[in-house]
């Protein structure tokens, strides 16, 4: 079996450094950009981000694919693909809110072998190697140990598009809530599971998200011992449309929950 330690290693330094480039603006943001709505944002900080990371990835594997947020890239013929977002909580970030994140993700064979979520704010890197654990600043994390929803805190997010299913997404919210110690909006996906996978919260579940929001941070959640998939318990799509991320313990009685909602209109 391939050893990806080296593509870890590299991961986990590229981050750091583009962490630098957050923290540069983080406070001092002047340029805001509108994309998909009016709370759907991009600054000066992810695009630079996002370059540097894209440049460096390109400078030590030439033939790797990248898949970017901010960015449209050619197509190449490679076993490796990177998945990255150059700052998960952009919004966060415009509010000098310190919950955001660099997320880095590596598939070989589409399969997700690396991930690296670093939120410079905090100086927390997480990161995982397939079948090699989860770390939080290189200390071994884990799922906490709660087994009952009642015990449990959650956190999830909402889409930017505010249609039917955002509406009705609403009526899931209330049904979580109501059954657990609270539910809480972060704002960061990938932090969201990272924070399942060293036991912050029991429960993460969102939809219509994109593959860079969960590529590392599912990839982590996973090798921490948590469980993570789609609402139906199938395999999570690697789109991000769906996805579901537990402490393994309670994982039945949440898909149970979300069986109560007519899951056709998210699939």
């Amino acid at each position: 079996m391939q050893d990806f330690s080296e593509y870890l290693d590299f991961s986990k330094d590229l981050a750091v450094n583009a962490g630098k480039i957050l923290s540069k603006y983080f406070g001092n943001i002047n340029s805001i950009k509108q994309k998909s709505t009016r709370i759907d944002l991009v600054t000066n900080a992810d695009i630079e981000c996002e370059n540097f990371i894209v440049k460096s990835i390109q400078n030590k594997y030439p033939d790797h694919i990248i898949i970017a947020e901010e960015s449209t890239l050619p197509e190449k013929n490679s076993d490796f693909k990177w998945i990255i977002d150059p700052l998960d909580g952009t919004t966060n970030f415009v509010h000098n809110l310190p919950i955001f994140a660099v997320s880095i993700g590596l598939q070989y064979k589409s399969k997700t072998v690396i991930g690296v979520v670093y939120n410079p704010a905090a100086n927390k890197l997480f990161s995982a190697k397939l079948n090699g654990g989860a770390f939080l600043n290189d200390k071994k994390i884990k799922p906490s140990s709660s087994s009952t929803l009642s015990d449990s805190l959650i956190v999830t997010g909402f889409p930017y598009l505010q249609d039917k299913r955002w509406d009705l997404s609403f009526d899931i919210f209330k049904d979580f809530y109501s059954h657990s110690q609270g539910v809480r909006r972060l704002g960061a996906a990938a932090l969201d599971l990272c924070f399942v996978a060293m036991g912050r919260f029991e429960i993460f579940y969102e939809f219509n998200l994109k593959p860079w929001d969960i590529c590392a941070g599912a990839l982590i959640a996973e090798e921490s011992g948590a469980k993570v998939t789609d609402w139906d318990g199938s395999n999570y799509p690697d789109s991000g449309q769906r996805i579901l991320a537990t402490n393994g313990h309670i994982h039945d009685e949440a898909l149970s929950l979300l069986s109560n909602h007519d899951l056709n209109i998210y699939f």
